[in-house]
This record gives C-alpha cells, sequence and structure tokens, in this order.
C-alpha cells in the first residue's frame, strides 16, 4: 500500500529531523563555557522552527499562516548563525556543522518559496 502525504506533512517531519539533527550534535560537541550557551541558543532556534511552521499549518487564516512562516523563517536562519558560530570554536566538526547548515538554509529557502506563493496568490485576488 503506498503512503500519500502532503507535501505540508513532509516539511512537517523534515524540519522534525532537522531539529532531531541538531540535538545529536549538540550532544557529541565537548562542555565548554562557549559551546554550552551556543547550544542553548541552537536548540531553542532549530527546534522552532518545525514547531513554527507545525502551527502555520494549523492557522486560522492565510494571514496568520503566512505571519508563522515568516517566524520560521527567521528562526531557520537565526539557526544558520549559530551553526556558523558553533563551527568557529568547534573546526574539528566543521563537515558535520556544515551539512546542518545546509539543511538550514535549504529550510529557509522552501520557506521562503512558500511566503512568496502565498504573497502573489493574494495579489492576484486583489
Amino acid at each position: 500500500m503506498t503512503r500519500h502525504t502532503s507535501p505540508y506533512r513532509d516539511l512537517e517531519e523534515r524540519t522534525l529531523l532537522f531539529a532531531k539533527e541538531v540535538l545529536r550534535m549538540c550532544q557529541s560537541l565537548p562542555k565548554s563555557t562557549i559551546n554550552n550557551r551556543l547550544i542553548d541558543q541552537l536548540i531553542r532556534s532549530a527546534g522552532s522552527v518545525g514547531a513554527n511552521y507545525r502551527e502555520a499549518n494549523d492557522a486560522i487564516s492565510k494571514k496568520d499562516f503566512v505571519h508563522r512562516l515568516r517566524i520560521a523563517r527567521k528562526e531557520a536562519k537565526e539557526t544558520s548563525y549559530w551553526l556558523d558560530l558553533l563551527r568557529e570554536v568547534n573546526v574539528e566538526l566543521v563537515d558535520k556543522i556544515s551539512v546542518l547548515q545546509q539543511e538550514a538554509i535549504e529550510l529557509r529557502n522552501i520557506l521562503s518559496a512558500i511566503i512568496q506563493k502565498c504573497e502573489v496568490k493574494s495579489r492576484e485576488r486583489v
């Protein structure tokens, strides 16, 4: 039996997997004052991407949907920032961090595309 899922649910799963990968990577980082502070920020922002995307899917209006997508996109950008800083102080994990950073950028781009599509549709209706 073929399982059909909506693209919205696929992106929910992708953002969840992203947050889980960030958690796993953070667990492998050496404990230090700098890492601990960066990890706290990174975990918050990476988890917030998916949480806000899920909230967007349950939005009560198109305006609310776009607003929550913008928050998710902002969190993806912030996640990329924290990964940049972590890479700076954990040079031995550059490859692993770079993979996560690329996923954060891709998620941001996907969210931007959805937002643009919604905005174009809104303008067409006017």
